[in-house]
């Protein structure tokens, strides 16, 4: 009874407080502290952590607390190496959710990570950068956090305990069958990012687990199961470490796959970056040179008589074309310039 208890002790005290300052924000704040304290006491349950690879104890770092500064990083580098290798033992797996994902973006459909924490944040991160480097709309790769945008920056407690919520931020950013769902948490646990892998299989979508902890729950729920095994962390249960580099690792190789798939790169150059800086302005320079192998002059021309599209300007000097014939090229051919370059030599 210690629940309702403190439930009942908190409400009385916050009633006077604010009878007596006249705040309601302070009650209205307490109230909601309390009800959430109380919500966790009674679905608490023992969480065994024994069984997760993430929570076990590095041998090598033992008694890292006794070495030398220089010690400490060369221990933390050597565990670093062995994510790599991690990564590259689930190409294969990796390789599958690139294909459907590319597939999803054919058909109009989005890629949605949802994490909690460093995994949460991680996913922000990839889909953040996708815009300027592949001039894909903000909303086709989306990351989704416990907690919000709070979150981003400080913890939010409690969060990734919510199930609901999970499945209430995929509402509310209206998730489809047509989507792509990645959850992240090297746990495998996560609660909130459950609660949104259940909403995405109701949904009739593609669902992804990014993991760690290969016999965890996000694992067996999900189409397809990424798992690269890093084993203990140099800290134990510090997951943003090798875990954490992990996941950043596979969702490098997520995007930047799914986006050579879909035409996006030409050779090794990110053909439809945007000029958002000037870097970038000159970034588009280069990358037009490097693809016609052109002056800067030419290069800097065509990209003025196209808009500044990379791709229109590469086609427009490769094929010889006129800005409008070139974009209406690209266009007939899902912007995928090699294509089009194939037409314009068959014309």
């Amino acid at each position: 009874m210690v629940g309702p208890f403190f439930y009942s002790v908190w409400l009385h005290r916050s009633r006077r407080h604010k009878k007596a300052a006249g705040k309601d924000e302070f009650f209205i704040r307490c109230v909601k502290n309390i009800q959430n304290k109380l919500f966790l006491w009674r679905t608490s349950v023992k969480i065994d952590l024994s069984q997760m690879v993430t929570e076990g104890r590095n041998p090598v770092s033992l008694n890292i607390d006794e070495m030398s500064t220089e010690a400490m990083l060369r221990v933390i580098n050597d565990e670093d190496k062995k994510v790599a290798l991690a990564v590259e033992a689930i190409v294969p797996a990796i390789a599958r959710a690139v294909d459907i994902i590319c597939a999803a973006f054919q058909a109009g459909g989005r890629l949605i990570y949802v994490g909690a924490g460093t995994s949460g944040r991680l996913g922000i991160l990839d889909a953040s950068e996708c815009p300027p480097t592949f001039g894909t709309p903000p909303e086709q790769v989306t990351g989704l956090i416990a907690g919000g945008h709070q979150a981003i920056l400080q913890a939010v407690e409690n969060a990734e305990d919510n199930v609901a919520q999970g499945a209430q931020d995929l509402k509310d950013i209206h998730f489809s069958q047509q989507d792509v769902l990645v959850g992240i948490a090297a746990s495998g646990r996560t609660p909130y990012v459950l609660g949104a892998l259940d909403y995405a299989r109701q949904c009739g979508a593609m669902t992804v687990a990014l993991t760690c902890n290969p016999h965890s729950k996000m694992a067996d729920v999900a189409d397809i199961a990424l798992t690269p095994v890093v084993g203990p962390e140099v800290v134990t249960g510090s997951s943003r470490m090798k875990a954490g580099t992990a996941q950043k690792l596979v969702l490098n190789m997520l995007t930047t796959g799914a986006m050579i798939r879909t035409g996006k790169v030409f050779g090794n150059l990110m053909v439809d970056v945007e000029a958002t800086n000037q870097k970038l302005v000159q970034r588009q320079v280069n990358i037009v040179m490097q693809a016609t192998d052109c002056d800067e002059a030419c290069a800097s021309a065509a990209l003025a008589a196209c808009g500044g599209h990379c791709k229109t300007a590469i086609l427009m000097v490769l094929a010889e074309l006129s800005a409008d014939e070139a974009k209406t090229l690209l266009t007939q051919h899902q912007g995928f310039i090699r294509r089009a370059l194939q037409a314009a030599g068959a014309r």
